[in-house]
C-alpha cells in the first residue's frame, strides 16, 4: 500500500506515461501484485482513472465512524489498512482506481477496526485508544 501510495503522489511518472501514451508506463515502478487489480486495456481509447474516494470521517468520545464511497466496487477488490492515526484505501473496478490516505485526528486501536462493504459503502468503525475528556467552551 505504502509503494502504491508514493506512485501516486509522483506526479512526474504519472505524467510521463501519458506522454508516452502507454498504459503500462503509467504502471512502471508499481509492484506486480497491485497491478493484478487493474486490467491492461484492450484499445487505445480504454483509459485508467486514478480517483479520490469520497470520504465522510466522524467520531463520538468513543469510536471513529468513516463512510467511504467505492460505487461498483467488489470487497475482494478493496484494501483498508489502519495506523495509529490513519486509514488507506485502496479499490478499483473496471478503469476506475480509487486511492487514498486520510489522518485520524485522535489515536485508535487499529486491532478492533470493523470494516463491512455494502452496495458500494465502505463503513469503517475504529474505536479510540483512549475516550476523548472534553470540554465545551463557551464562545463570547
Amino acid at each position: 500500500m505504502q509503494e502504491m501510495w508514493k506512485f501516486y503522489q509522483n506526479k512526474q511518472v504519472f505524467l510521463a506515461g501519458m506522454q508516452k501514451g502507454s498504459f503500462s508506463a503509467i504502471f512502471e515502478g508499481v509492484p506486480q501484485s497491485k497491478k493484478k487489480m487493474v486490467r491492461e486495456p484492450e484499445s487505445e481509447e480504454e483509459i485508467t482513472t486514478v480517483m479520490t474516494a469520497d470520504v465522510s470521517i466522524d467520531h463520538d468520545d468513543r469510536m471513529f465512524y468513516i463512510d467511504v464511497e467505492l460505487p461498483g466496487v467488489a470487497k475482494e477488490h478493496v484494501e483498508l489498512s489502519v495506523g495509529e492515526q490513519s486509514i488507506c484505501v485502496e479499490a478499483a473496478r473496471d478503469q476506475v482506481v480509487y486511492l487514498g490516505c486520510f489522518s485520524l485526528a485522535h489515536t485508535v486501536d487499529e486491532n478492533k477496526a470493523k470494516a463491512k462493504l455494502d452496495n458500494g459503502l465502505l463503513r469503517i468503525e475504529i474505536p479510540l485508544t483512549v475516550p476523548l475528556m472534553s470540554k465545551l467552551i463557551t464562545i463570547e
